[in-house]
């Protein structure tokens, strides 16, 4: 029998097609931990200086390519962690999540928190996220 997460979403809460409100993982599932991604690409260097969606496609970029290089997808996520510099556009960056991420059937937790400043001067955004791959 295949090991399956059950997603919680009470009748008597608000329903948004962009997060879950809870996720139970069963045992016998491996769980992948992603470090904070952020808007650097392979070079090193910082894509969109200033632009809250290319710095949020860029981090998806990132986590993509970890998820990826265990196995997994978007779809495997069970938990999103977003840290938004305090002056970084949060609606450009939902946008640019949901452009990548906003087809998953069953999506993972999300936290949000605006920071006054991030590990880089220029970096606006930064997406940490647990994932569990079968």
């Amino acid at each position: 029998m295949p090991l399956e997460l059950i997603h919680l979403n009470p009748d008597n809460m608000h329903r948004n097609p962009a997060f879950s409100q809870g996720i139970i993982i069963p045992p016998g599932m491996r769980t992948l931990l992603i470090g904070g991604q952020n808007a650097v690409d392979a070079k090193g260097e910082i894509v969109g200086k200033g632009d809250t969606a290319a710095q949020t496609a860029q981090a998806i970029d990132n986590l993509v390519k970890v998820l990826e290089a265990a196995g997994g997808s978007l779809a495997n996520l069970v938990r999103v962690g977003l840290l938004l510099r305090d002056d970084a556009d949060l609606r450009a960056g939902f946008g640019a999540w949901m452009a990548r991420a906003g087809e998953i059937p069953n999506p993972p937790t999300v936290t949000a928190a605006f920071v006054s400043r991030l590990a880089a001067p220029d970096y606006l955004v930064e997406i940490e996220a647990t994932a569990v791959l079968p």
